[in-house]
Formats: C-alpha cells, sequence, structure tokens
C-alpha cells in the first residue's frame, strides 16, 4: 500500500494556502510552546500565505507581534499576525504539566535568596524564583 498524504496533500492545495491548516495546527505548540499555545492559536491563513493568530487578549498580540518574524520562520511562513480573538476551548482531559525546578534552579534561587533576614520569606522567596527559573527554562520554545 502507497501512503496518501501526498495525494491528499495535492488534492487540498487546490483550495489554496488554506489547505495548510491542519498542518499548521498540528505543529503550533512544538513551535510556539505550551504557554503561547495555550494563549495564541492559528485562526487562518491569508491568501498571501500570512498566517492569522488569534490571542487572548491584547497584550499577548503586543508581545508576540514583536516575535512575528521569528515566528513566521519557524513556522516557514511568509509572516505572522497577532489579533485578540476567540481561542479554542482547553482539553479537560490534558492537564497541565507540573512545573518541576531543577536542582540548579534551586541552587540559583537560594543564591538569589540568600540576603533575606526574614527565614519564612526568604523560603517563599526561594520557591517562586526556583518554580519561575523552571518555568523560564520550559518556556523557550522559540
Amino acid at each position: 500500500m502507497d501512503p496518501l498524504g501526498s495525494e491528499i496533500r495535492a488534492e487540498l492545495s487546490r483550495f489554496g494556502p488554506q489547505a495548510g491548516m491542519a498542518e499548521l495546527v498540528e505543529r503550533w505548540p512544538a513551535i510556539v510552546g505550551e504557554s503561547i499555545a495555550r494563549n495564541a492559536w492559528p485562526a487562518r491563513i491569508s491568501k498571501d500565505g500570512t498566517v492569522q493568530v488569534h490571542t487572548a487578549d491584547s497584550v499577548w498580540s503586543f508581545e508576540l507581534g514583536h516575535r512575528a518574524a521569528e515566528i513566521a520562520a519557524r513556522l516557514g511562513v511568509p509572516r505572522v499576525r497577532f489579533a485578540p480573538g476567540p481561542l479554542p476551548e482547553p482539553d479537560p482531559a490534558v492537564s497541565a504539566t507540573p512545573i518541576i525546578a531543577s536542582p540548579e534552579d534551586e541552587e540559583r534561587a537560594r543564591a538569589i535568596a540568600l540576603s533575606i533576614e526574614d527565614e519564612k520569606l526568604r523560603k517563599h522567596v526561594q520557591k517562586a524564583v526556583s518554580l519561575g527559573l523552571a518555568r523560564g527554562r520550559d518556556n523557550r520554545t522559540i
């Protein structure tokens, strides 16, 4: 049996750039990372190949607009435009992956919080910093 993928793509190409939407949606989370994918989602592909992306709000549109060229290059499209719009509902069966700080994150956090005299506050800051470092590491997909 021969795979049908190339034949199906050829047939769908009759419908213009929008035909690549399924593949784009499938690749989106891996290209931009989970955090961005939760707050921005491809909505359509314009005739000129520009990917129109809906965002959770104007802040996300503004921030991602600064990275549009980088994201477009990773997607292999000419341009990406961001605007607030409806996002797909999150899948309730898929829970968020817990953030786990590495020993290096915990050590850096310990060094950062070392100068805080209040022990209780120091421990809270240390935990927040270590999780922030771990989260920052996970969101650097782009």
